[in-house]
């Protein structure tokens, strides 16, 4: 095995076999490229990457590749998941360099750290206008041999102008206002197709988790129809796709169109953080409509993470692989949950086969590879007999279950376990299900255990109870921070509130620049060639508006000015992109949303867990805060609980802005008028 074998990365681990000499990412891998003079091969993926592994199966287990490899270069391998500062500051070179990018990422650089020759994939052999994998090895060898000076230049000038790219001249403009957030609105109805209600051009969708929230928050704080019309057209064109899993629940990682007019079809690995974000995005939208059908969604997610994504340790996995194991023994990518109409028959016998082939989209040619298709629901559900569906929904699963299972990276992320917890908690207070919120304490448990431990600072991840040895980045921070606030909502239990704030003050101090701005890794992290620094949002919430919506909520909780002026300073960059680019900054604009409804702050004095906790937490007021318990001690926890007793004994609500507040009420229904609930 090579020196990945000691890793506490799966992707990593997956690596530890193969002839390549490995590096992880560390200082003695270009302490060895400088006494060699050779430049450095580094390789970016994760676990779940499906060419990731196409390109570790053609080159990197290739006995005559890996020599000349080991003989040629100094490579090193890092998962983008444990190493987000590593890739963000490497794949904003390959972006500049080719105008895309992607995973798995190659770049070639010097013994400094200055990258010199970029690409993502490249075949065993030349295909497609690309050259092959060996083709790059020999090129990158003969100009780091012939042309060594051209090759500095080359790469100085990259790290100059990488350097050179300090963000964000909008952070300390002020905050987005009335007029921002119309533009925003506006486009991203420009972006909505309203005949198949999903969002943005092109034949690949991915789930725009944060836009959603924003088209909520929206409806909420102004009563328009279309923003919430669209939030409800998203959801249940991702409810009836094959992005849902039909069976077990759960969302793939985006669809495609691969031919025109024919069926969208998965790229099937399932990812935490896109399932902890849906889950409770329907939790939402159940909350503002009602629907039936977002309530079966945010509860079969969260039934899906809960059963095949929690770890023994309490946490939640990273990742479900693509591929699987298909009945010829080989690897192919969505082998677990596709269907020939010859298998329906098989598991159900001709009449339910044919009842279920109508209702999934099941047809005899098939929708997706070799006679297989994929499962969705080209008809709606009221249009069926739920009772028979809910029969061969359960005859397939557990037919299925019998199929070899996707691999599972069980590394847990901290960033994403505080969207899981914030999902989770939520969705078990909104549907009586508090075993929900008992696996949401659990994750919190696991994150202050585990990745805060003693050293007084969050750790990125752990797997098998075991801390891994990188930082938390600001989306950690934030994200943490965001689980713990919606956990001391829930539960009333006033240490997350207290851990959140010490999460956030760590922000403040490490995180913080002048005018607002905020970057992604700590003033005491390792330097790279450059401080990464991203405001917009990718599959997750950008770490500086996830870190904003918590300081914003911090601040309504405890009336701290030092908190709500970080967050005000902090969404002067939503100001400056969210009219241009608003569905890329998704959750700074509802983090903006919040600010301009206050956020509302809801004193519960009264039982946790009553009804007008429970109404409190219904509500749809944007942002909104909620503080519940009774006695002395809750006040001692809740900063907002101070003041605030019962009236005439009966447990009472209060509703304030900046700690001022309106004329208190033990009436639930008052209360859901005052919250829009």
């Amino acid at each position: 095995m090579n020196r990945l074998a000691g890793a506490t990365s799966p992707y990593l681990l997956q690596h530890a076999n193969n002839p390549v000499d490995w590096w992880q990412w560390e200082p003695a891998a270009f302490e060895e490229a400088r006494r060699r003079n050779v430049p450095v091969f580094l390789s970016v993926g994760y676990s779940s990457c499906h060419w990731c592994h196409v390109l570790a199966h053609e080159s990197f287990e290739d006995e005559t590749t890996a020599a000349y490899m080991n003989e040629h270069f100094v490579s090193v391998k890092v998962d983008r998941e444990e190493r987000p500062d590593v890739d963000a500051v490497y794949m904003e070179a390959v972006q500049a360099a080719t105008g895309q990018g992607g995973w798995p990422m190659s770049v070639f650089m010097t013994p400094d750290g200055e990258p010199f020759y970029f690409g993502t994939y490249f075949p065993p052999a030349p295909r497609h206008g690309l050259p092959s994998f060996r083709q790059v090895l020999d090129g990158v060898h003969s100009a780091w041999t012939d042309r060594r000076e051209e090759v500095g230049e080359v790469a100085e000038k990259i790290t100059r102008d990488l350097a050179a790219r300090e963000l964000v001249s909008g952070a300390g403009d002020g905050v987005p206002g009335e007029a921002e957030l119309a533009q925003a609105l506006l486009g991203i109805t420009r972006e909505y197709d309203t005949e198949s209600g999903w969002l943005g051009g092109g034949d690949t969708k991915f789930p725009p988790s944060m836009a959603i929230e924003f088209l909520l928050r929206h409806h909420a704080r102004t009563g328009s129809d279309g923003a919430l019309e669209m939030a409800e057209g998203i959801c249940d064109a991702m409810a009836r796709s094959s992005l849902f899993d039909q069976l077990g629940g759960g969302f793939h990682r985006y669809v495609l169109r691969p031919r025109p007019g024919g069926a969208l079809v998965p790229h099937f690995e399932k990812m935490l953080y896109d399932n902890a974000l849906l889950c409770r995005v329907y939790a939402h939208v159940w909350r503002a409509t009602g629907s039936d059908v977002a309530r079966r969604i945010a509860l079969e997610t969260a039934d899906f993470m809960v059963r095949e994504l929690r770890t023994a340790e309490g946490g939640y996995a990273s990742a479900l692989d693509a591929d699987s194991e298909a009945e010829d023994g080989s690897h192919v990518e969505g082998a677990y949950y596709v269907w020939t109409a010859g298998q329906l028959r098989e598991v159900l016998g001709e009449e339910d086969a044919a009842f279920a082939a109508e209702y999934f989209g099941v047809t005899e040619e098939g929708t997706f590879e070799e006679g297989s298709s994929v499962l969705q629901l080209p008809r709606t559900e009221a249009e069926a007999d739920q009772a028979r569906v809910a029969g061969v929904r359960a005859r397939l699963l557990a037919a299925r279950g019998k199929r070899a299972r996707p691999g599972r990276d069980d590394k847990v992320v901290a960033a994403w376990n505080g969207l899981v917890i914030a999902a989770l908690a939520e969705t078990g207070a909104y549907f009586e299900r508090p075993d929900l919120i008992e696996r949401a304490t659990e994750a919190a448990d696991l994150l202050v255990r585990v990745h805060m431990g003693e050293v007084a600072r969050l750790s990125r991840t752990s797997r098998d109870g075991r801390v891994g040895g990188h930082a938390g980045v600001l989306e950690d921070y934030g994200d943490v921070a965001e689980g713990f606030l919606a956990l001391a909502a829930v539960t009333g239990e006033g240490v997350w509130l207290e851990f959140a704030g010490f999460l956030l003050d760590i922000v403040l101090e490490r995180f913080t620049g002048e005018g607002g701005q905020l970057y992604d890794t700590a003033d005491d992290a390792e330097q790279l060639i450059r401080r990464p620094q991203d405001p917009t949002d990718s599959a997750t919430p950008a770490g500086w508006t996830a870190a904003a919506g918590a300081l914003l909520s911090y601040a309504a909780h405890t009336g701290s000015e030092a908190h709500r002026t970080a967050a005000e300073g902090a969404l002067g960059v939503v100001k400056a992109l969210g009219p241009r680019a608003p569905r890329f900054i998704g959750w700074g604009l509802a983090v903006a949303e919040a600010l301009l409804d206050g956020p509302r702050e809801i004193a519960v004095a009264g039982p946790v867990g009553g009804e007008l906790h429970r109404t409190a937490l219904l509500g749809r007021a944007p942002g909104a805060v909620v503080a519940a318990g009774e006695g002395p001690a809750a006040g001692a926890e809740f900063p907002l609980l101070v003041d605030r007793p019962l009236v005439d004994g009966e447990p009472t609500a209060y509703v304030c802005r900046h700690f001022v507040c309106d004329a208190p009420t033990a009436d639930a229904a008052e209360l859901a008028r005052k919250l829009g609930g």
